[in-house]
């Protein structure tokens, strides 16, 4: 259009004038016709509340900008959270950031620009879990797939509980069921399982299963109608143990801790010795709780001398795998498991080494239909018996909960995304980030590792420099905001970095990066 007026103009230097004057005056225009818009839609948005959006009449439009807004927000987040360039936190202490933000509650209605300024506020202050130099927790990472997931998942806002109202959920939870049961090694996949809020109720669901199974009558009349149970497990397992037998009336004095080795795994025959002695005192061991991949060594209990104990003494065997479970997806390393199959249950969460996206927690029970009589408690109102359809799909009334959440679309369609080769690829990546940080570690200055020899899973353990300096620099980190990695102390040791390596995302430049930073970040220490 700018060359077509110039033409019109004689001379050279005229049309070139012309030309450019024309030019300015269009980038002028363009830039008012954006502003013009975006001045639209926050004037827009100042005068629209949650009263307009659907159900309302006619409220198609506003909640399509509403939601596009929103939208835009989180896809200006995610692209955020990739950049290395950017900060994994913006660390402010709890206070401050109170007195940052009006968070409180209100009595009247806030407008949808409101709304919209609480969504960037809220991601503003929110740790990137995605990026590439968030190291602190076994759940990091984002996969996009899951994501979308995610919001197909809250879109149709529905109940677990029976398939009449989630009949495609129920059939994806009932299809990725069996397939991480055949992966373990039942027959044929046969078993029972549900996805639950976290692994510390999938540890909880297998203590009450062992319970039932040896005394059903707990169920109605308590536990005054048992003798004293006692349950088994390394003194390096996770808190859940306990915190499920304290749950269940059991009480946490009933969990014996039994040893562990240097690197961290349960001894078998400190197990059995501590079994014999439970029995002379008239208590009965009833539970065993083994740990493939403890939360702060990553270490295996050796799973076929413990099932070889369970096995002679008639005790049911569980193995959270809530951290080291997903090593079954890889051919290289799932012999870390070897026994597994020999459990009669198993925690596994597909939203820690998988990088599913949080909640993604199953449990695998190997004997069929003992979930329904233990948990049953036939509510008329909601498990009818006279429905047209296989009322085994109705999985609500083997579960603790009555409302629960769908977990299952997010790992059923990155499984379909990825394939099994694709988990496979992944988990192999992370052990070799780990295997290649230990590698750059072991002899360098200033580092020490906890104990000798590679970690056995995603995780480098190590102590720098020494002394109490690693809360100081992790607190620089989250100051600087440049990376967040874990520490904490175990036993006889002192305050150690505990590395945490399940973000698809990391490379190998980022280990270097991580290197050198806690040595910039504790220099002076």
């Amino acid at each position: 259009w700018c060359q077509a007026a110039a033409q019109k103009f004689s001379g050279g230097i005229g049309s070139k004038l012309c030309a450019i004057l024309l030019l300015i005056f269009a980038r002028h225009a363009i830039i008012y016709y954006f502003n013009a818009i975006m001045l639209f839609f926050i004037f827009y948005f100042l005068f629209v509340f949650f009263t307009d959006l659907l159900p309302a009449l006619d409220g198609d439009a506003k909640t399509m900008n509403f939601l596009q807004e929103v939208v835009d927000i989180m896809l200006a987040y995610i692209v955020e959270s990739f950049d290395r360039s950017t900060k994994v936190i913006d660390f402010h202490y709890p206070n401050e950031l109170l007195q940052r933000n009006n968070w409180e509650l209100s009595d009247e209605p806030e407008t949808l620009d409101d709304i919209l300024i609480s969504c960037r506020a809220t991601l503003k202050y929110a740790i990137k879990t995605a990026h590439p130099r968030y190291f602190n927790q076994l759940s990091t990472g984002l996969d996009m797939v899951g994501l979308a997931a995610d919001w197909l998942t809250s879109t149709a806002n529905t109940n677990m509980f029976t398939y009449e109202v989630a009949p495609v959920f129920v059939l994806l939870e009932y299809v990725t069921l069996k397939k991480m049961r055949e992966i373990i090694g039942w027959q044929e996949g046969r078993g029972d399982g549900i996805f639950s809020p976290g692994g510390a109720i999938s540890n909880m669901y297998a203590m009450l299963l062992a319970r039932y199974k040896m005394f059903p009558e707990v169920k109605e009349k308590g536990m005054s109608s048992a003798p004293r149970l006692v349950a088994f497990t390394s003194e390096h397992s996770h808190f859940s143990i306990k915190k499920g037998a304290a749950a269940l009336g059991i009480g946490t004095e009933s969990v014996i801790c039994i040893k562990a080795d240097e690197r961290g795994k349960m001894i078998p025959s400190d197990l059995e010795r501590r079994i014999i002695e439970a029995k002379q005192k008239g208590y009965v061991p009833f539970f065993v709780s083994a740990t493939a991949g403890t939360t702060v060594y990553g270490a295996f209990d050796p799973l076929m001398a413990i099932a070889d104990i369970c096995k002679k003494h008639d005790i049911w065997m569980h193995v959270d795998g809530a951290w080291g479970g997903s090593l079954l997806m890889s051919r290289k390393h799932r012999w870390k498991l070897n026994g597994v199959e020999r459990a009669n249950s198993m925690t596994w969460n597909p939203h820690k080494m998988m990088a599913v996206p949080l909640q993604c927690s199953a449990l695998l029970v190997r004997e069929e239909g003992l979930m329904q009589s233990c948990n049953q408690m036939q509510a008329c109102y909601l498990f009818q018996q006279d429905k047209q359809y296989d009322l085994s799909y109705d999985t609500g009334d083997k579960a603790l909960q009555c409302g629960r959440h769908v977990d299952i679309f997010k790992l059923w369609l990155m499984w379909r995304a990825k394939g099994t080769i694709g988990f496979e690829a992944q988990i192999d990546k992370c052990l070799e980030l780990s295997e290649y940080l230990y590698n750059k570690i072991k002899d360098r200055e200033g580092y020490e590792m906890v104990f000798d020899g590679k970690v056995s899973l995603i995780r480098c353990i190590f102590i720098f420099l020494f002394f109490l300096v690693a809360p100081v620099i992790k607190a620089r980190m989250m100051e600087y905001g440049t990376t967040m990695v874990s520490y904490q102390p175990q036993g006889d040791k002192v305050n150690f970095f505990r590395m945490v390596i399940s973000n698809p995302a990391a490379t190998f430049e980022d280990i270097d990066f991580l290197i050198e930073e806690i040595e910039r970040l504790g220099q002076d220490l």
